[in-house]
């Protein structure tokens, strides 16, 4: 918020001609280490379907986890911005394999016209299970992508937790393991509608900013989600904040999985946590308050919980004690 404010003192030319828009490709280059291209938009579904858009034509297919947001939680977005059809396909904790890929390719009548054809793959990082794919996982997909002239997209709305969690630098697990395009979080992170379409080739990006356009993202007073990007990443302000929701995703994990009959359906690896919880601790807590989010429909006893960057430990040991404490009244 301070830096909106300090954005909104003086004079600023429009449309991304100011000087925090233009100062994102040398700071995002510095970031990760190799020339960029960064676009900001204002939503994680719009970095994720333009981006998408200049990997792929309208007969095109983009692969995905069957989990993925952008399978489950875009509204048709992919498919009406870009044309193309996204084939959802299957993998333990969210994530896809790249022998899985590989064969599902492979079975393929490459150039059928009655077909839609490979064109893209799209990685959540983390994913919606909250597990978070390794370097290597990433270059094992991207060789996959390679060997089929396929485009990678990496839908990074949790991309700081991911990095928190895996300790390796942005460049590890994107351009240098394969990425052609990163949509890059912050909201999810504490910023206020800012997030960006980061481009590591130049083809796509030299036509991305009519994408943008056209899309209804490019914003007079860019200036005011600039400045969020340049707060968020300059000084490692992001991994700081995603680094405490981790921590507290962990508190959380560990005592919810000493509970009796609390069962953990994911590994944590950034900050989303799926317990499995006997149905009078749900109806327990929900009696008392606590908001949650039951994963797979109401009657599911699989609950998605997150935590964010202003997490407090006595929130998280509130929550883990209240189910103790119905857990305990349930054995009586």
């Amino acid at each position: 918020m301070e830096a909106i404010a300090a954005a909104n003192a003086g004079q600023a030319p429009p449309y991304g001609a100011d000087d925090l828009s233009m100062g994102l490709g040398p700071l995002f280059s510095e970031l990760f280490e190799t020339e960029v291209a960064v676009f900001p938009v204002a939503t994680g579904t719009a970095a994720n379907v333009l981006s998408l858009a200049m990997l792929t034509p309208p007969y095109g297919a983009i692969y995905c986890h069957e989990n993925a947001h952008i399978e489950e939680d875009e509204c048709g977005a992919p498919e009406f911005y870009t044309g193309a059809k996204l084939v959802p396909l299957p993998g333990d904790h969210g994530r896809l394999e790249a022998a899985h890929l590989s064969d599902k390719l492979e079975s393929l009548a490459l150039g059928f016209e009655h077909h839609v054809q490979p064109a893209a793959i799209s990685l959540s990082q983390a994913t919606e299970s909250g597990t978070s794919y390794r370097p290597e996982d990433v270059a094992a997909i991207a060789a996959v992508a390679d060997r089929f002239d396929l485009g990678l997209h990496m839908d990074g709305a949790r991309f700081a937790n991911s990095l928190a969690f895996l300790e390796c630098t942005p460049a590890d697990i994107t351009w240098r393991a394969g990425v052609d395009v990163l949509s890059f979080g912050a909201t999810k992170n504490g910023g206020l509608a800012a997030e960006a379409a980061v481009f590591f080739k130049p083809e796509p990006a030299e036509t991305f900013k009519y994408r943008r356009k056209r899309g209804g993202h490019l914003f007079s007073k860019m200036r005011y989600v600039s400045a969020q990007l340049d707060a968020y990443v300059r000084g490692g302000l992001w991994l700081r904040l995603a680094g405490t929701a981790n921590a507290m995703a962990q508190r959380l994990s560990a005592g919810l999985a000493a509970i009796p009959g609390v069962e953990l359906m994911h590994p944590v690896e950034a900050n989303e946590i799926f317990p499995r919880v006997p149905e009078p601790i749900i109806v327990g807590l929900a009696a008392q308050g606590f908001g949650f989010h039951r994963w797979g429909g109401s009657a599911s006893t699989v609950l998605r919980l997150v935590t964010a960057f202003n997490t407090t430990e006595d929130e998280v040991d509130g929550f883990v004690s209240a189910a103790a404490q119905l857990a305990d009244a349930v054995a009586e």
